[in-house]
């Protein structure tokens, strides 16, 4: 008897989009009901954000205009991170800023879309789009790349708990 082979986990899509975007794409096995609440409830924010190290939501205003502050705890110190919300469509769409403290002044725009599979699954894009193509370069070799998918293992280990 052979055993089944282990699917490989999902990983995370990364495209440069024209000089100044950055399109990532990742497939979750979870409706996009559940999805959309690991995404958007602070106790299930700081249980995946940050490739799963310690996270304090120091302030998540779910709305038009709101303000959301994360501060995540590494090895490498603490890193804070805020932004204010553009547009709030539940289950479907948010539009917010994103701001690292350590490049105050830099912020990107970062559209995130949910769309229901109809089988189980939610496919998440999201598109950040930065002012400079400089600070949009500087993102991409900062490790964003490996740092979207550590956290969206730790967010597939949400998701399987909240089944």
């Amino acid at each position: 008897m052979t055993a089944a082979p282990r699917s490989r986990p999902a990983k995370a899509t990364v495209t440069i989009l024209g000089e100044r975007e950055v399109r990532i794409e990742r497939i979750f096995n979870a409706p996009r009901e559940r999805v959309w609440r690991a995404m958007t409830e602070p106790a299930l924010i700081a249980q995946w954000w940050g490739r799963g190290n310690r996270l304090d939501v120091e302030t998540y205003e779910l709305r038009r205009g709101g303000h959301w502050r994360f501060v995540e705890h590494s090895d490498h110190g603490m890193h804070g991170f805020e932004g204010r919300f553009r547009e709030v469509v539940a289950p479907e769409r948010i539009v917010q800023t994103f701001e690292w403290d350590g490049m105050p002044g830099h912020p990107c725009v970062t559209t995130m879309t949910l769309e229901d599979l109809g089988d189980g699954r939610t496919r998440m894009v999201g598109v950040s789009l930065f002012y400079l193509t400089e600070e949009r370069d500087g993102m991409l070799a900062s490790g964003m790349e490996t740092g979207a998918n550590q956290s969206y293992e730790a967010l597939d280990r949400v998701l399987s708990a909240m089944a």
